[in-house]
């Protein structure tokens, strides 16, 4: 397994080392690993965190952006960046499970003979430690989108998913793209499977999407995506030998 483990942040200080501990542990039997931070612009200690954690974590690498762009921007960033072939993306909160990693890994690559096209194993948090609230409101959410897009992904907003870094710079970026990778995956041809994993309660600090904003923006990128779906067209493309 060669893997680059991409971590979105934004103001998550006190996350950031026993979060990279855990990843670093789940990854001891990799061929090879990197571990790639993004700071979106935090405005906390975290970049501070992260510059410190590079002088005892060889395989940590920190990208660092001048003002907050969004927890899209940040994966594309990282997964631009990244040297191996296999992407996996966690939240920076902790909440994510990395010993989940080498599973959903495992998943992808025995799959592809029965499932040659299958480009992304997508977590899904079937256990969440949230509030009733936002539990309800995922809920909703998550069967409005699955029912308009038709990707059979019944958490598409788990930040655990492990991919092919080719396929995802395939797909088209915008910002909050990372909400509909799925749907965004099968439309490039691709097949999506979704596994359940661990979830846990947040230690540490605050969620940075509320409840209307999440709406707001949610409903105008689910009318792109659906704009998107409408206007793709996929062939059988051969290149004729010269004879």
């Amino acid at each position: 397994m060669k893997i680059s483990v991409i971590v979105p942040v934004f103001n998550e200080a006190n996350n950031i080392k026993p979060l990279l501990i855990e990843i670093v542990a789940a990854l001891q039997a990799a061929e090879a690993f990197e571990i790639i931070f993004v700071d979106d612009g935090s405005t906390d200690e975290s970049l501070v965190t992260l510059e410190q954690a590079m002088l005892t974590t060889s395989t940590l690498r920190v990208i660092t952006h001048k003002h907050s762009c969004g927890q899209s921007t940040a994966i594309h960033a990282g997964v631009k960046a990244a040297n191996y072939p296999f992407i996996a993306t966690l939240d920076g909160d902790g909440q994510n499970d990395p010993a989940d990693i080498p599973r959903l890994y495992k998943l992808l690559v025995e799959n592809q003979t029965s499932m040659p096209n299958l480009g992304m194993i997508a977590g899904w948090r079937n256990d969440r430690h949230d509030s009733a609230w936002r539990l309800f409101s995922s809920k909703i959410a998550n069967t409005v989108r699955a029912f308009l897009l038709g990707d059979h992904t019944p958490d598409t907003g788990c930040g655990l998913k492990v991919f092919y870094r080719a396929v995802f710079l395939e797909l088209p970026y915008f910002n909050h793209m990372h909400r509909f990778l799925p749907a965004l995956v099968i439309r490039a041809g691709g097949q999506v499977l979704s596994e359940p994993v661990n979830h846990r309660a947040r230690i540490s600090g605050k969620s940075k999407y509320g409840t209307l904003n999440r709406l707001g923006a949610g409903i105008i990128d689910l009318l792109g995506v659906i704009w998107l779906q409408q206007r793709t067209k996929r062939t059988e493309v051969k290149e004729i030998e010269r004879r």
